[in-house]
């Protein structure tokens, strides 16, 4: 039987998609595979996943040297979204620094990264088929999604696809951009498309028939779950901290969701450490999050070894995924003991607007899904998030939204604290046990730190560690509740509502 790679190494979404089932064994960063030997020498391919490889700084001159020589053995290279940076020449990661951080990559495509950030659905256009990939596929589209920072690309080697794409840099800019490069001899393949052979089996039929491996694909099947399996089970990446699962899981999991009163508030780094923590208790959770800005997810699925749905990302307006009464039906019955909603911005941004929903709060609403109100100290200090937070709820009150509890994120003073925790309690109602704060993390980033500069395994470590110190996670479990679609609030209920 043929043998596919996955690379797993720091940073790596490993089970992001499932790359039509064909990975058959893990690489790791010392270039072998499971049973020690060297993966050129066992695999007729290698596939590498989405992540912050590049951030991260994860591959080694082992794994370096492996890659280059499948390719000179004409085994075929898949590179997906940050997988495609590795294979290509360089990617700028500083987008918010004022000078360019470049980082390396193997060469094998001559391709550029800079900063562009989209989330959209996609199709795209396939405009050659000289390669092993996109053989008889000239001129069809094929479907998937885009989840990147680095999307603009300059490319001198063999243009494959074009994606069709809506918004870019978080505005409305429809576009074609270039989303797919292969090399001349075309058995390496980089793209943005993530879901491409999940979503386009006709690819994953000329991969087999590349391998001479069509009639071998149940065994390969087979093979791929027993590595799955063994994936999913340890919490983030080479960690050795495993998961042991309930027995039983709710046919309709609790949903619970941590709601900001703005921007930066931490709800990502947060909802990331509540995965790893309650997964080291055995509890099953997911998170999905309210708009279109899946990249907030990225932590929280290299925790919990998660693929992303398209459950994962509620509508709202005319963005994001999924509404949300199908979210609340789809994941019904997948084993989870609890789905955790990450919220868009503050509460309130897109409350008055007349597109309904456009809101975090209008979602917690609509679902009856109780609310974990985060506040970040950093800008106004802690006194004047404890003055935020009260009007929030005061807001959520009038809307029939039950806030449960309150976290005070990245606190400097226990003294104030414990003051604008009986303010807290006293204005809300919310018991003090139920008032956390939550101290500074210490995120480690190799002293290179522009404002998003994200290494997977170090800020999901740092949150784990800071929520496994801070707060009582099962908490979270307990306050959840069963959601119950009840429609949106018109926008005349809503105005009258804020007015009041």
């Amino acid at each position: 039987m043929v043998k596919i790679g996955i690379l797993e190494v720091d940073g790596v979404l490993t089970l992001y998609e499932h790359f039509g089932h064909l990975p058959t064994n893990v690489v790791k960063a010392d270039g072998k595979i499971e049973n020690g030997k060297k993966a050129h020498e066992e695999l007729d391919g290698l596939i590498i996943p989405g992540g912050t490889i590049m951030e991260s700084e994860s591959l080694t001159p082992e794994l370096a040297e492996e890659i280059n020589l499948i390719n000179d053995n004409d085994g075929f290279i898949l590179g997906m979204c940050a997988g495609f940076q590795i294979l290509g020449k360089e990617t700028d990661v500083g987008r918010n620094s004022p000078v360019p951080i470049i980082r390396e990559g193997l060469g094998l495509l001559d391709v550029t990264f800079e900063p562009l950030i989209n989330t959209n659905k996609v199709e795209a256009d396939v405009v050659d088929d000289t390669t092993l990939f996109t053989k008889g596929l000239k001129d069809t589209t094929v479907t998937g999604f885009h989840c990147h920072t680095y999307g603009k690309i300059e490319s001198n080697d063999k243009n494959v696809m074009y994606s069709n794409i809506v918004r870019a840099n978080y505005k409305h800019k429809p576009s074609r951009v270039l989303s797919g490069v292969s090399n001349k001899k075309g058995n390496i393949l980089g793209t943005t498309v993530h879901g491409l052979l999940d979503n386009n089996p006709a690819i994953v039929n000329n991969i087999l028939d590349y391998l001479d491996a069509t009639k071998q694909y149940d065994e390969i099947i087979a093979e791929n779950k027993k590595l799955h399996e063994k994936v999913f089970n340890e919490i983030a990446v080479n960690t050795n901290n495993f998961y042991i699962p309930k027995k039983e899981h709710p046919e309709v999991p609790p949903m619970i969701m941590l709601m900001g009163t703005g921007s930066e508030s931490g709800k990502t780094f947060l909802a990331s450490g509540i995965v790893g923590a309650l997964r080291e208790r055995g509890i099953h959770t997911y998170v999905v999050k309210v708009g279109p800005d899946i990249r907030d997810l990225s932590p929280s699925l290299y925790m919990n070894k998660e693929k992303l749905h398209d459950y994962a990302s509620i509508k709202i307006g005319d963005i994001g995924w999924t509404p949300l009464d199908e979210v609340i039906e789809q994941v019904k019955g997948k084993g989870y003991d609890l789905v955790l909603v990450e919220g868009v911005m503050s509460a309130a941004t897109g409350l008055l607007n007349e597109k309904v929903p456009y809101s975090t709060a209008e979602i917690a609403y609509a679902g009856n899904i109780p609310v974990i109100m985060v506040s970040s100290v950093s800008k106004g200090g802690i006194e004047t998030a404890a003055i935020d937070i009260e009007a929030h709820i005061k807001l959520l009150n009038k809307m029939d939204i039950k806030t449960k509890g309150i976290i005070l994120n990245r606190t400097y003073d226990e003294k104030i604290v414990a003051h604008v925790t009986d303010f807290l309690s006293d204005k809300s109602g919310i018991d003090k046990n139920n008032i956390w704060s939550i101290t500074k993390a210490k995120v480690e980033n190799k002293g290179r730190v522009p404002e998003d500069y994200l290494q997977l395994e170090n800020f999901t470590k740092a949150a784990k560690d800071v929520v496994n110190k801070d707060l009582d996670v099962m908490k979270f479990v307990e306050l959840a509740e069963i959601p119950k679609f009840r429609d949106y609030l018109t926008f005349n209920e809503i105005v009258d509502i804020y007015k009041k």
